[in-house]
């Protein structure tokens, strides 16, 4: 099946471009016409003017539409929170599971196949945040969760059968061993929660760690005498750092100077979203704790982060309003570079004829009006 999206402005690895149209066949971009060379008969879809963008990747979604991933690690669950993401632009994402017991841990990731071979729209793999974490750094995670790294588990995190693996752990709990062996089994493997000095991260990213989940929250800061978790992760130009900009996690003057300390195509925007995300209702329960959302993060009684009540487009919106980017750079940093964290670079990411067709369309206040999921539209 064939269709062709006409009157939009097309945001392509070269820039904004106007007057050319989109081709969409199977799922897949089929090409970038001139307007005037679109052959007869296609379908047309007018896009109205309106800004076609690539589809936001979020790599790191706890919940969406009142489900918390952990509390129902299911195919329905897993639909539900890409349901209640996709109206901001998320057409590709990790449900992630903060630290639990393995059990849950295999259950997230057997319903993950299954959701993927069943089709649910926009599901690319599992995020496994923890439980192999540092209890100095916790944040709201259940420290009576956290366990070693150990064999049954690298056996376990090497399991999944379809899409990717994305394992947040702290290095200093583990061995430069045990993170080769998960990323020589094709797992990613990144580092947060953790306390670590520069020197253990230095050899875990020798060994095959390639991000840092939510640079900045819950790890070791820069200091003049130990550059830490942070102070290994700017230096790095390789490794991959998720940033939530929302103006609480992180200050932006803070993230303002690292971005200029590395490639932006080495950050990503994450949401680190709750299930607060598409609600009215603005709490929840986490693991027998009351969340709520004070000033538009999630905190627990004790104003400890709890996630957030971020959305994508928002992220897009904060990095150019807060960080400085410019709006294709902000893009790039949710579209772009999360694909190539996850090794789907070339398939996704970019409006490019191969790629899959997962689409954004914006108004002119970056407003969210029509998302396609390889090819399929939201409505």
């Amino acid at each position: 099946m064939q269709s062709v999206l006409v009157n939009g402005r097309i945001l392509t690895p070269e820039g904004i471009v106007d007057g050319k149209a989109v081709t969409i066949r199977d799922g897949r971009i089929g090409g970038l016409l001139d307007s005037a060379a679109i052959p007869a008969g296609m379908a047309r879809h007018d896009l109205d003017g309106g800004l076609l963008v690539p589809g936001f990747i979020d790599t790191q979604v706890n919940g969406g539409g009142g489900v918390l991933f952990n509390d129902s690690p299911t195919v329905e669950a897993i639909a539900a929170i890409g349901a209640a993401h996709r109206p901001y632009g998320t057409t590709g994402f990790l449900p992630t599971l903060i630290s639990d017991d393995l059990a849950v841990v295999d259950a997230a990731m057997r319903a993950t196949e299954k959701a993927i071979a069943a089709g649910v729209p926009g599901v690319l793999g599992v995020h496994i945040e923890g439980p192999f974490l540092n209890a100095k750094r916790k944040g709201i995670h259940d420290a009576s969760k956290f366990r070693t790294l150990d064999d049954k588990a690298v056996a376990l995190l090497s399991s999944l059968k379809r899409g990717k693996t994305l394992v947040t752990l702290a290095p200093e709990t583990t061995t430069p061993d045990m993170v080769r062996r998960l990323a020589q089994a094709g797992v990613i493997v990144a580092a947060g929660h953790t306390n670590a000095a520069y020197g253990t991260v230095r050899k875990a990213l020798n060994a095959g760690l390639t991000g840092f989940t939510h640079l900045f929250n819950a790890m070791s800061p820069l200091t003049s005498r130990e550059p830490g978790v942070v102070g290994a992760a700017l230096e790095s130009q390789a490794a991959w750092c998720g940033i939530i900009v929302d103006g609480r996690h992180v200050d932006p003057a803070v993230l303002r100077i690292a971005l200029r300390t590395r490639p932006l195509d080495r950050f990503m925007l994450v949401t680190d979203a709750m299930p607060t995300v598409g609600m009215i209702d603005k709490s929840f329960d986490l693991q027998g704790r009351h969340i709520r959302v004070v000033d538009g993060v999630c905190v627990d009684d004790h104003g400890t982060l709890a996630g957030s009540d971020l959305d994508m487009i928002g992220a897009v919106r904060n990095a150019v309003a807060m960080l400085g980017l410019s709006l294709e750079g902000a893009i790039s940093i949710a579209s772009a570079a999360p694909a190539a964290f996850l090794g789907l670079a070339g398939r996704r990411g970019a409006i490019q004829v191969g790629q899959a067709a997962d689409l954004v369309l914006l108004d002119e206040g970056l407003n969210v009006r029509e998302t396609w999921i390889d090819g399929a539209p939201s409505r």
